[in-house]
This record gives structure tokens, C-alpha cells and sequence, in this order.
């Protein structure tokens, strides 16, 4: 950077500079998380079905890994005995069980409170955290024969919430309770190698590579938070002009041409689908007609031609988050083409097919792809979020890690976060590990490497808000090495 501050302070040469081409990027979305359309998309089934299947589903894997570990373990010369249901474990008895957590917590929030609200003058500030300070929560195990409370002090050393499928061995003590010693997770689910889902596109990778060592970089960013306030776009443009490589030096410019994807991880537009209260809705008059005050459209627009400007140089791939004016229960689907009419010129419209992906891919939060031969994972970061207000701790990365052995991308839905309602199966099942989880709005910057029991091996990526830290990830599709570019004014304080 030192060299492209210099190299500004020079006179105009007349030498010729290179001319710059961008990195290829090789992109394969999925669409893992795509709802049905139309008349095949319904709200009547139950939640309790997803618990069913998420059962069901994991309860194999998750034998499995118990079995290798507790077969043939003995304590006080007994032997551990498999039981099939949670309520078939008798006092006393070495045993071990499979089950559905359920955190039972006096501060998460309950339907009946919602209802409550309207005799309340003010509604109390929403909670950082669900849990107690005076040791009131419950950790259950159920399944379809029941409920049984889980205590034990190596439970303090787990990281549990509602919704995660575990096996636990212990026994049962003379309050009814089942005195854990031990606890074993599904794990890492099978890893696809890389290039797996389809070697033609290597071979067309490797190709406009030309031989040259080394690949292209993917730039995340995530919490824009575009607003109607016209003061806070200068970071913005920065960004913009850092990424079409008009900033700065040839270092720089050359450093910015190896950036081959943007991905926008949520929260691109500032609260632009805010859900108004009771009193807000009754205090509003009616209007009949056109109502210019009831919808801004100065931050969309501003979204549209930051992407717009970008996208005749660089593909971009935009997820929602919890502000922007997507559906709120997850999975959210794809941002409305309508939202980006200068944009929308680079993408595919609704319906239309196509084998080749669109520069610009509006996609759904979470989202699964190939960039690169690398299966990537991303959401907008409401699944972190709710995960943290379950657990005493603040490291996210270890709420990311575990969560991929937990084998579910929203552990907490449809219990705290919003879902659909999933009859047939749990979307939210991860059936094959990915090699990079990208998770977005996050409070800061951070990432780890985390390995698995069969070789399995995932780069974790925490986004930070942009708005807030004015920070752009830059990830080595290669190396898989991370870096951070920061953009601010400069303080001479």
C-alpha cells in the first residue's frame, strides 16, 4: 500500500501500463433451499413434523458415531445397554439414548407473551441472551415417547440448543433425572472432493488459468445497510471503486484484479422490511391510493447502481438478510428481480432456463454453491445470532463449528427462528460437508479451520457489518488463506 501511496505522488509518465484482465471464476450454484411456487407452497402442516424427520434422519449417523465410542463400555463392571426410547431407561441402569434437545428456559420468548403485549404500555427491549442468570434452565431429551431432563455436571462443558440431535450416556438418578457422562454429536457429514459435482468445469478452469500458479480471490461482504442517507455512501464508493481497481496504485489494481466473485452475505439495504408494531399500525391512518410516505425506494435504488456499476467487471452473488425486503422466515428466498432494474439486465429472469449461471444470482439465505470446485455454504447470519442467545459464550466460531457437526444449518428453527414449515423433510439438514461456511453480519472479523473424524476439512469465515467496520474479506480460492481490506477516512489522530 506504502508503494501506491508513492507511486500518486509521482508526476504523469509516458509509459504504457499493462492492461489488466480479471481472474475467471468458476461458479455451480445449488439450489438446496429453493421453496416450491405457487399453489405447491402451503402453511397448514405442522412444525411438529420437522422434529419428526430431523429425528429420523440424523438418528443414524449419530448411533453410528455413539456405538464406535461407548461399545463394549463398562463402569463399575456394567455394561452400557442401548435403549430406543427415552423413556425406557430405568434408574440406576447404564444406558445410552438418542434424542431431540429441547432447552426449556424461562427467558426465550413464548407466544403467549406476543399476545400479552397488547395490555403492555411498552414492550420490554428484546433479550441478548435466553439464559438465566439464577440456574433455571432445563436441558430435555425427548423423542416420539416422551420428555426426560438432562443434568450432570460435564453438560456445562457442551454447547447445546434446541434442536440439535445427540446421543447421550449416563443413567438415570433417583429424581427422574438422567445423569449424563458422556455426549456424542452426528459429526461432519461425507466431503465432496473438490471438483467433484463436475470435473468439466476444472478442466475449463484450469484452462483460463493459462498455467499461471495460484487462482482468484472471492471478496465477501456482508451488513451494507444501504439507507435513504446519503452520508454514509462514501465508504460505499470506496468499495466499489477498490473492487473495478480505479483505487490506489498498480499494486493494488493488480491485487484487486486477481478478485474474481463478490458475494454480498445479507443485510444489504437498512431495515428495508421493518415489521410495524400493534401501535404503530393503529395509530397510522388509512390512506386510499398512492401513499408516497409509506415506502422509500432510495435505498434499493442505491443498491441497484452500486451492483449495477460492478457488474459489467465483476459477477456478484447476493443473498437477503434479516433488513432487506425479503420473505423473514427461513430459508429466505431470492431478492425480487424487480428490486434491481438496472441489474436485473445481467441475470436470468423468472422461469427462464439456462445451463449457464447468471453474472448477477440473486440467491436464498442459507445458500449452497460451487465457486472455484469449492462447496460453499452462506447465510445472511440469523442462525448464528439465535444460536448465541442460547449459550453462555461469545465465540462464534465455535457455535459455526458446531453447528456442522450438529449437521443442521438452523438448529434453533422453527423453535426461536422463523421457518418454513418442512413436512417431507428438514432443509435445514447439511448432507454434505462444504469446504468453506461464510457467515455474515457478524460483530467482528474471525476465522478457523476445523477438521473432521474422516478427513474432512472446512474453513469457517465470521463476516463483519460493513457498515459498522468497513471491512471486505478476501478469500484465496486456492489456498484457501483469508485476508481483510478495511476501508475508512483517514483520522491524522
Amino acid at each position: 500500500m506504502a508503494e501506491d501511496i508513492d507511486s500518486l505522488l509521482q508526476p504523469p509518465s509516458n509509459d504504457d501500463f499493462p492492461i489488466l484482465e480479471r481472474t475467471p471464476s468458476s461458479y455451480n450454484p445449488l439450489h438446496t433451499y429453493d421453496l416450491a411456487k405457487g399453489d405447491d407452497k402451503h402453511y397448514q402442516q405442522q412444525y411438529a413434523d420437522m422434529y419428526f424427520t430431523r429425528l429420523a434422519v440424523l438418528r443414524k449417523p449419530v448411533e453410528k458415531v455413539a456405538l464406535e465410542a461407548w461399545e463394549g463400555f463398562e463402569l463399575a463392571g456394567e455394561n452400557a445397554k442401548k435403549f430406543d426410547r427415552v423413556l425406557a431407561v430405568r434408574q440406576g441402569q447404564l444406558c445410552w439414548i438418542v434424542g431431540t434437545i429441547y432447552m426449556e428456559m424461562p427467558l426465550k420468548p413464548n407466544v403467549l407473551d406476543d399476545i400479552s403485549k397488547e395490555h403492555w404500555i411498552a414492550a420490554p427491549p428484546p433479550r441478548a441472551k435466553f439464559t438465566s442468570p439464577d440456574g433455571q434452565d432445563k436441558i430435555m431429551l425427548e423423542d416420539e415417547s416422551g420428555r426426560v431432563q438432562l443434568t450432570g455436571a460435564f453438560l456445562s462443558t457442551q454447547l447445546l440448543v434446541t434442536g440439535c440431535i445427540v446421543a447421550v450416556l449416563g443413567t438415570e438418578n433417583q429424581n427422574g433425572e438422567f445423569e449424563v457422562i458422556d455426549l456424542k454429536f452426528a459429526e461432519l457429514p461425507v466431503q465432496p472432493e473438490r471438483w467433484a459435482r463436475d470435473p468439466s468445469l476444472k478442466k475449463e478452469y484450469e484452462s483460463q488459468q493459462n498455467g499461471e500458479a495460484g487462482g482468484g480471490k472471492l471478496a465477501i461482504v456482508s451488513g451494507l445497510s444501504i439507507s435513504s442517507d446519503s452520508g454514509d455512501a462514501f465508504a460505499h464508493e470506496l468499495l466499489v471503486e477498490y473492487l473495478l481497481g480505479e483505487a490506489t496504485g498498480p499494486h493494488s489494481q493488480a491485487s484487486a484484479a486477481n478478485i474474481s466473485r463478490l458475494l454480498i452475505a445479507g443485510n444489504s439495504i437498512s431495515h428495508g422490511s421493518p415489521i410495524p408494531s400493534r401501535e404503530d399500525m393503529a395509530a397510522k391512518r388509512k390512506k386510499y391510493g398512492y401513499d408516497p410516505t409509506a415506502y422509500n425506494a432510495a435505498p434499493t435504488e442505491r443498491l441497484d447502481n452500486l451492483i449495477a456499476t460492478l457488474l459489467p467487471s465483476i459477477p456478484v452473488t447476493i443473498l437477503p438478510g434479516e433488513t432487506d425486503p425479503a420473505n423473514v422466515s427461513l430459508p429466505q428466498q431470492s431478492l425480487h428481480p424487480a428490486l434491481f432494474p438496472h441489474s436485473r439486465a445481467y441475470s436470468l429472469m423468472p422461469g427462464e432456463a439456462s445451463q449457464e449461471p447468471s453474472w448477477f444470482d440473486s440467491v436464498t439465505n442459507p445458500w449452497q454453491g460451487d465457486i472455484d470446485g469449492w462447496r460453499i455454504m452462506a447465510t445472511g447470519g440469523q442462525t448464528v445470532d439465535d444460536v448465541f442467545k442460547y449459550v453462555e459464550g461469545e465465540d462464534r466460531l465455535e457455535m459455526m463449528g458446531s453447528m456442522l457437526r450438529w449437521r443442521l444449518v438452523a438448529p434453533t428453527a422453527p423453535d426461536t427462528l422463523w421457518s418454513y414449515p418442512f413436512q417431507m423433510q428438514d432443509a435445514f439438514i447439511i448432507s454434505e460437508c462444504p469446504h468453506i461456511y461464510v457467515v455474515g453480519n457478524q460483530p467482528k472479523f474471525d476465522t478457523a479451520i476445523i477438521d473432521g473424524p474422516n478427513g474432512q476439512r472446512v474453513r469457517l469465515i465470521a463476516v463483519p457489518k460493513f457498515q459498522e467496520t468497513g471491512e471486505l474479506v478476501l478469500l484465496d480460492t486456492e489456498s484457501l488463506n483469508v485476508e481483510v481490506i478495511k476501508f475508512a477516512l483517514y483520522d491524522k489522530n
